[in-house]
């Protein structure tokens, strides 16, 4: 029998490098990036991608280690490229500290461009108390095994330019939820599906914001094609994920005025609720 595939650990995958943040000495609070390309959809660089690489700068900033509540503006489309973040404390407590930042990057002409601003409450999700009262389930969906992955996807589709993100994720979808990709979207405005890191690296706090917009927008099971660009996402991170792939599962439930909301739930292996979210998108057609 082959071995299995080496798992990358947290701090050592694809993910933690490319989200990476280097301190500028001379200038307290600000950070420089990379945004890389492995981590593009369509024509931009993916929402969820670029919230790590803020909260990673917050982490680095902030007195505390875990983003518990962020929520960002996303005011220009990223690049690949050369990026920089700056960050302010707004207040540092015991128990929570509270941040801002904004990323940063130089159009065609060499001016400085505003991507995202971000505020976010930091806290320790390991020492948060044990006591948990929800009526919140986990969702109905098929094992992974039952699930489809991008390798099971016929050509065509909505999605027409970069797909890199894809080579990053272990994406599996429920099969429900994913008619649009044979041209039969349901129209319930649903997605679901397990994700993972491509590289076998156990989820935490910083990929939890990656995986509530890793998969494909609702519009598409709405019968919608085309780039749906986020303005603004709020993530609640709920407890430190468990190993091994989470549970997402995505609804929409109002698409007006070419805008639509998405609200998120991510569960992990031990079936816990381990975080929230809710962003609000602009549908454009193709």
């Amino acid at each position: 029998m082959a071995d299995a595939p080496a798992r990358a650990a947290i701090g050592d995958s694809e993910f933690d490098r490319d989200t990476a943040v280097v301190a500028r000495p001379d200038e307290p609070g600000t950070y420089d990036a990379g945004l890389s390309e492995g981590w593009t959809i369509i024509r931009a660089v993916n929402g969820g991608y670029l919230l790590a690489v803020v909260a990673r700068a917050l982490r680095a900033a902030l007195p505390h280690p875990d983003p518990l509540t962020i929520t960002a503006h996303y005011l220009t489309a990223s690049e690949p490229g050369p990026a920089v973040v700056r960050t302010q404390i707004v207040r540092a407590g015991r128990s929570m500290s509270t941040g801002q930042a904004s990323l940063h990057q130089r159009d065609a002409e060499g001016r400085e461009v505003e991507r995202i601003r971000v505020i976010a409450g930091y806290g320790d999700l390991g020492a948060l108390p044990d006591d948990v009262r929800t009526s919140a389930k986990p969702p109905l969906m098929p094992s992974y095994d039952d699930c489809v992955g991008s390798q099971d996807a016929p050509g065509g589709g909505p999605v027409t330019g970069s797909t890199a993100i894809l080579d990053r994720l272990d994406l599996r979808l429920d099969p429900a939820t994913a008619g649009w990709a044979v041209g039969a979207p349901s129209g319930a405005g649903e997605m679901r599906g397990w994700l993972g890191l491509a590289d076998g690296r156990d989820h935490d706090a910083l990929s939890l914001l990656l995986a509530v917009d890793a998969l494909p927008p609702t519009a598409f099971d709405l019968g919608l094609a085309g780039w749906v660009p986020t303005v603004e996402l709020t993530v609640h991170l709920r407890a430190a994920p468990a190993p091994g792939p989470v549970r997402v599962a995505i609804s929409t439930r109002n698409l007006a005025g070419g805008l639509l909301e998405e609200d998120a739930e991510v569960w992990d292996s031990q079936d816990r609720l381990v975080a929230q979210s809710r962003q609000l998108a602009r549908a454009l057609r193709a």
